[in-house]
């Protein structure tokens, strides 16, 4: 290794004291846990503020310097570093690539704005319009209301609604219907009742006409407003989640000797009487597991709360036009902008690197949406990045960054930390893959982001 390459390892060992590497079947210690002030300030979810199971990290999950340096990062530099990596045969004919200093939005390199197929980096914006459009202590709640002998069970859009009650230590499904019941049967006692489930919160087709037919129920359940497990059930999705969730609140009442005498589809009479309630996971916590877990139906369910916040109709076209609004106002670019979807299934989808690098710097400047950057997994530790960066080691620790992968099409969007603490945000998109091996193709996505996470800038 050149001595600069030297000097730059044992000035991270000095400045953070401990030592970064037992890889290779060991495991490996953790560095980038929150990127602390710059992107939590505080006020991380539970769930991300610490390290992953298993894996160190430094005294209370401090993982930048006290005071991170305000120094530039210098440019040239990183373009020099990235254009070895982004001629890679691997990643197609069609490449685009961003990144800026996360700190003030400075451009670095590339700078594409040309609509790429974004894949599951779709989220990225997602999160961004649920966090901007609801605030991060938004909740949602999953009620049932009496109109004499009928109940009726409402969805309220809780994406991570559960039958059974889960366990305590789960900040991200605090809700299920198991709790719900014990509540009702408190409150009316013994009895027969019609039951009622009310899944019209959301409108609009539940299946886009953008996704492949195999989709559903392969891939991704019909997006209601009422489901448990997200319409799963022994590992196959349902395609009447409302129903199946209704039927499910119904057997758990009569075990606790409320009788259910019909189970029917019908809205909520104006004379119900509020009967009780469970609610959501706060949409911090929400956000931050639909980008470290990519889920598909968290996505299109949070897609349509902003779309209700914003009065427009909650499906996917209101949803789309509703997250449009919300990246303008915020003055994030959106020149090749088109979205059918909000979790990237839709291969129309198209968005540039340069809309995925505004959108994380957005995310930093404002507190109420640091989730969007907390949320994202790390490199090498966990979600849908535990296992990449194999061969870029750079990477390892230092990168946090959403995956999108769909067949002839892979991006990688997120924060890379360079010496100082200095974050820089980067995308690189290739959507025109099919021909190439996949694995290769990912492999040369890792390398990119590791020659960000890497450049002695």
């Amino acid at each position: 290794m050149a001595a600069g390459g030297w000097g730059r390892v044992l000035s991270r060992f000095l400045v953070f004291g401990v030592l970064l590497a037992v890889l290779a079947g060991i495991g490996a210690l953790y560095l980038r846990g929150d990127l602390n002030r710059f992107i939590c300030d505080g006020a991380c979810p539970a769930r991300y503020a610490t390290a992953p199971e298993g894996v160190q990290t430094l005294a209370g999950s401090r993982i930048m310097p006290d005071e991170p340096t305000d120094a530039p990062i210098a440019s040239n530099a990183l373009k020099q570093a990235v254009s070895g990596p982004l001629a890679d045969e691997a990643l197609g004919p069609h490449v685009g690539f961003a990144a800026v200093d996360a700190r003030d939005g400075t451009p670095l390199a590339g700078g594409d704005e040309t609509g790429f197929v974004p894949a599951s980096t779709t989220k990225v914006l997602t999160a961004y319009g649920a966090l901007k459009t609801l605030g991060p202590d938004d909740r949602f709640a999953t009620r049932v209301v009496r109109d004499d002998s009928t109940l009726t069970l409402v969805g309220g859009g809780d994406p991570y609604l559960t039958r059974d009650r889960p366990a305590e230590s789960d900040p991200v499904r605090p809700a299920s219907l198991e709790t719900l019941a014990d509540r009702v049967a408190r409150e009316v006692g013994a009895g027969e009742f019609a039951l009622q489930y009310d899944a019209s919160l959301f409108g609009g087709p539940a299946v886009s006409p953008d996704w492949e037919e195999s989709y559903v129920p392969g891939v991704v359940s019909p997006i209601v407003s009422l489901w448990a497990d997200q319409g799963l059930r022994d590992g196959v999705r349902s395609l009447d989640p409302a129903a199946e969730a209704a039927n499910d609140f119904a057997a758990l009442l009569g075990e606790r000797g409320v009788t259910v005498s019909t189970v029917a589809a019908g809205e909520a009479s104006a004379t119900a009487s509020d009967v009780a309630l469970v609610r959501s996971a706060p949409v911090a916590t929400i956000a931050a597991e639909l980008l470290a877990t990519s889920d598909n139906e968290a996505s299109e369910v949070m897609l349509r709360h902003i779309a209700v916040e914003r009065g427009e109709e909650p499906s996917f076209a209101g949803g789309v036009s509703a997250l449009g609004s919300v990246l303008d106002e915020s003055a994030i670019s959106t020149g090749g902008l088109e979205l059918y979807d909000g979790s990237g299934l839709s291969r129309g989808n198209r968005i540039s690197p340069t809309t995925l690098v505004q959108t994380l710097v957005a995310a930093g400047r404002d507190r109420a949406t640091t989730a969007t950057l907390s949320g994202l997994p790390v490199g090498g530790f966990d979600g849908t990045v535990r296992n990449r960066f194999a061969q870029a080691a750079d990477a390892l620790g230092w990168v946090r960054a959403k995956t999108g992968t769909l067949t002839g099409v892979h991006s990688l969007a997120g924060i890379a930390t360079i010496d100082g603490g200095r974050p820089i945000a980067f995308a690189v998109m290739a959507d025109d893959t099919e021909a190439l091996n996949p694995l290769e193709t990912q492999a040369a996505l890792d390398a990119v982001a590791g020659a960000v996470a890497g450049c002695a800038c």
